[in-house]
């Protein structure tokens, strides 16, 4: 039977609750295995598992419980290991790292940070601090509207306009920032973003933090700003990051540095 990982504690970590849930249907009950000064947080594995919202939100719920009891780091959904020997035999050779990550992270929180741009507010801005564009709008406007060149250029130059706010606004979010956080990660970036950063806060610092995001908003009404928070420091945790571990040994994890993750169970992420 296949092990299912959620998570990395210390072995001293408070008691996880009584009859606490995982994934599967049914639900497999949740165990600790212990290795030394660290311990894992599993259950049996479902023959097929699949990203599914029931288990999905049971993976959540099982590191929310954990994490009332002190600093987790989580797998992410999909960590496997071949049994529980191959779990215990990577915790005796990461302990070091493992435990070095828990008192990093101890009393930290994630906060993440979108930001995108309110397109009529930022054109205004273009339009009052460009003289070039400004001029050959209200040229083409006067004209009727201008010649279809005339009309090409005055997109492009609106685009680059565009394009180089975004670059200077990220650049303006996380120097702004920064300073109420102790790490920053800059996160996928995706459509409709212009900047997508994580930001790991001290949970004593949380309200300092929240000021500053305030005080951006006010300060610069254009930027759309969304928060999410406080979160498990997810993207401050370097542990196993696939799962190419077909001989299920420890070996496969390899050696990992802070840019170079190991193989071995599943995709992780962090819970503090």
């Amino acid at each position: 039977m296949s092990t299912y990982v959620y998570g990395i504690i210390r072995a001293s970590h408070s008691s996880l609750p009584k009859d606490t849930d995982g994934i599967g249907d049914p639900p497999r009950p949740v165990r600790v295995l212990r290795q030394g000064e660290l311990a894992a947080i599993v259950s049996d594995a479902p023959e097929e598992l699949r990203p599914k919202r029931r288990d999905l939100l049971a993976h959540q719920r099982v590191l929310d419980a954990a994490g009332a009891g002190g600093v987790v780091l989580p797998m992410r959904f999909g960590s496997v290991s071949p049994d529980d020997d191959t779990v215990t035999t990577v915790l005796a050779e990461r302990a070091e790292r493992f435990l070095e990550r828990l008192g990093t992270l101890d009393g930290k929180a994630e906060y993440n940070v979108k930001a995108n741009h309110n397109e009529e507010a930022v054109l205004r801005l273009v339009m009052a601090d460009d003289d070039e564009i400004r001029s050959l709008a209200e040229a083409n406007r006067e004209a009727g509207g201008g010649s279809h060149e005339e009309k090409i250029r005055l997109g492009e130059m609106v685009a680059a306009a565009f394009q180089a706010r975004e670059a200077a606004d990220a650049e303006l979010l996380q120097r702004a920032l920064e300073p109420t956080a102790e790490a920053v990660s800059a996160g996928p970036q995706s459509t409709g973003w212009l900047a997508n950063l994580s930001f790991l806060v001290d949970r004593g610092s949380a309200e300092q933090f929240l000021t500053a995001v305030d005080g951006l908003r006010e300060e610069h009404p254009h930027l759309e700003l969304r928060v999410h928070g406080p979160l498990p420091p997810y993207s401050f945790v370097d542990t196993p990051s696939s799962q190419q571990a077909e001989g299920g040994t420890a070996e496969a994890f390899g050696a990992a540095t802070d840019q170079q993750k190991p193989t071995g169970w599943g995709q992780p992420r962090a819970h503090g």
